[in-house]
């Protein structure tokens, strides 16, 4: 994969997904009606990344409430997510794009740094998509630390 310049911004229309979860798959289109909050993350079992996906567990019902699903995406299986769910109880949609495909749609496949060493991988970044499929908010370079309180304020915000 090459990295990719797309870069979303708020009233650009989401791009289409549909990918495998541990229960089925996951789409845009299947989501329609929602709002949906889509959140990328580099691996599944990682401190950021579990304690990402436990915050989002944990206002999981204050995000239904507002109307909004959420979909976390990583290149972790199917299978794989199905097991990090299962070990910290996380309540929310995982999809998997082990092709990267989506990632790169969504401009998130980026270079890194780490230790001086430089690769290609995921940013933690969030969108946030409206009922009609259009972005209404984004998120890049996410410190975990308070944004799902802070992404939940906004589909409120949204929903009002």
């Amino acid at each position: 994969m090459r990295e990719m310049t797309v870069n979303l911004n708020p009233g650009d229309p989401a791009p289409a997904f549909d990918l495998p979860t541990d229960d089925g798959r996951v789409s845009l289109a299947g989501l329609k009606g929602k709002a949906v909050v889509l959140y990328f993350y580099p691996k599944d079992d990682t401190p950021g990344c579990t304690n990402e996906a436990i915050a989002f567990t944990a206002a999981a019902a204050d995000f239904a409430k507002a109307g909004a699903a959420v979909v976390g995406v990583s290149k972790d299986s199917a299978k794989k997510h199905g097991k990090f769910k299962a070990k910290y109880d996380l309540n929310v949609i995982l999809g998997a794009d082990e092709a990267g495909e989506m990632i790169e749609r969504y401009g998130v496949w980026v270079e890194k740094t780490l230790y001086g060493r430089n690769y290609m991988g995921i940013e933690r970044a969030t969108f946030l998509i409206d009922r009609s499929g259009i972005v209404r908010q984004v998120w890049r370079k996410v410190k975990v630390a308070g944004h799902a309180t802070e992404v939940l304020s906004a589909v409120q915000a949204l929903a009002a």
